[in-house]
C-alpha cells in the first residue's frame, strides 16, 4: 500500500485573518514577513480531530484563540490535522526534515504514539536535513484524548492550558523512548509495551473507543474469553534465556500507566535510562476482580504471583511457538511474539 500523502502543516497567522487554512492546504510562497516568523521556528501542532469521539478538534478549535495569544510572538504556530492511522508518523517526519523546532501531539497517547515514532525511521532517528547535527526538534503533548495515560505519570492536570503553559516555559528533558524489534518491523514506544492478555484486551479495546474509558472494561472481558495463561521465555540484558511459567500478563514500561488509569509499572520513570518490567502469573479471572484496586493504585507488586525487574533489554518468546500471543506498544497493536523490547535512554527532547 503506497504511503499516504503528507501535505505541509498550514500556518496559524499570529491573528485571525482571511489567510487561515484547512487540514489540506499547504503553506504559500513565503515573503519578508514570512521569513522573519520562520526563523523564530516552526511549532508544528499534530492534531487528531476524530479523537475522544470527535470532541479532541473541537477543543482544539476552541483552544486556538488562547493558543495564538501565548505562543504567537514567540514561533511560527503551524497545525496538521491528520485524516487517518499513521498520518501523523508520516507528517512529523516531514517536518522534523523540514527544520521544526517542535512537534506537539494534540491528543490522547494513540496520537502521542505515532508522533514519537515520526521521530525514527527505518530504526534511527530522523533530523533536519538542512539545519546541521546540533539542530534537534522537541516533543511536545497537549493530552486531549480518550486516554492521556502519560501525562498521569507526571501527574499532569487534563486543563489543556497547563500543557500550553509548560510549551511556553520552554523547559526541556531529555526523554527515554522505548523500542520494539518484531518479526517483521520495528516500532518505538513512550509509554507501556504489554504482551499477553493485556495486549489482546487492548487490542479489543480499540473497537469500543466510542465508549471512552469504559472500553478497557469491555476490552477486558473480550480478553479473558478463552484466555490461557503461558510459559515464556526470557533473556534481560542479553543474560541466559529463563523460562517464566504461566503468564498471565508481561508489562514493560517507560512511564507508569495504562489502560485508562491503572498504574502497572509503578516505579518506571521515563528520564532513569532503565525499564520497568512487571509480570503477572497464574492470575485467573477473580484474581483481577479482586486485586484490581490494587493495579489501579500501584500497590500490587508485592502480590503473589507478581515481580518486578528493571532493564535495559528484554527478549520474550513462547516456550510452543503458535504465534497467538498479542503485543501492544502505547494501546497500539504491535502483532505477535517473539518481540524484543530495548531503551534508548534520553533520545527526545521533551517538554515537560
Amino acid at each position: 500500500m503506497a504511503a499516504p500523502s503528507t501535505p505541509r502543516p498550514s500556518l496559524i497567522l499570529p491573528r485571525a485573518s482571511s489567510h487561515a487554512h484547512s487540514q489540506s492546504s499547504a503553506v504559500g510562497p513565503i515573503s519578508d514577513s514570512a521569513a522573519s516568523r520562520r526563523r523564530r521556528g516552526d511549532f508544528v501542532f499534530v492534531v487528531n480531530p476524530s479523537g475522544a469521539n470527535g470532541r479532541t478538534g473541537k477543543q482544539w478549535k476552541q483552544l486556538l484563540p488562547h493558543l495564538r495569544t501565548r505562543l504567537a510572538d514567540q514561533c511560527n504556530i503551524c497545525e496538521c490535522i491528520t485524516t487517518g492511522p499513521s498520518h501523523a508518523i508520516d507528517v512529523t517526519r516531514k517536518v522534523i526534515k523540514d527544520g521544526a523546532d517542535a512537534v506537539i501531539a494534540v491528543g490522547g497517547d494513540g496520537t502521542l504514539h505515532e508522533v514519537v515514532n515520526g521521530f525514527f525511521c527505518e530504526g534511527s532517528p530522523v533530523h533536519a536535513l538542512d539545519l546541521g547535527p546540533d539542530h534537534s526538534t522537541t516533543l511536545g503533548l497537549i493530552p486531549l484524548g480518550t486516554g492521556s495515560d502519560f501525562a498521569r505519570t507526571f501527574g499532569w492536570a487534563s486543563d489543556p492550558h497547563d500543557a500550553i503553559d509548560r510549551i511556553v516555559r520552554g523547559r526541556k528533558s531529555k526523554l527515554d523512548i522505548g523500542m520494539m524489534e518484531g518479526p517483521n518491523r520495528d516500532h518505538f514506544f513512550v509509554n507501556v509495551a504489554d504482551i499477553h492478555l493485556s495486549a489482546k484486551a487492548g487490542y479489543f479495546a480499540s473497537m469500543y473507543k466510542r465508549f471512552g474509558n469504559l472500553c478497557y472494561v469491555f476490552g477486558a472481558l473480550r480478553g479473558f474469553w478463552g484466555h490461557n495463561n503461558r510459559d515464556l521465555r526470557i533473556k534481560v540484558n542479553g543474560g541466559e534465556w529463563k523460562t517464566v511459567h504461566k503468564v498471565t500478563a508481561l508489562c514493560i514500561g517507560n512511564a507508569k500507566y495504562f489502560g485508562g488509569g491503572m498504574k502497572i509499572t509503578p516505579t518506571a520513570d521515563p528520564f532513569s535510562g532503565s525499564l520497568e518490567v512487571v509480570i503477572l502469573q497464574d492470575f485467573k479471572w477473580y484474581d483481577f476482580l479482586l486485586k484490581l484496586h490494587r493495579l489501579y493504585g500501584g500497590t500490587h507488586l508485592t502480590v503473589n504471583g507478581v515481580s518486578s525487574i528493571r532493564a535495559q533489554t528484554i527478549e520474550v518468546m513462547e516456550v510452543m511457538a503458535n504465534g497467538d500471543i498479542f503485543v501492544q506498544s502505547d494501546g497500539e497493536h504491535f502483532g505477535f511474539l517473539p518481540t524484543k523490547f530495548s531503551l534508548l535512554p534520553g533520545a527526545v527532547n521533551f517538554f515537560c
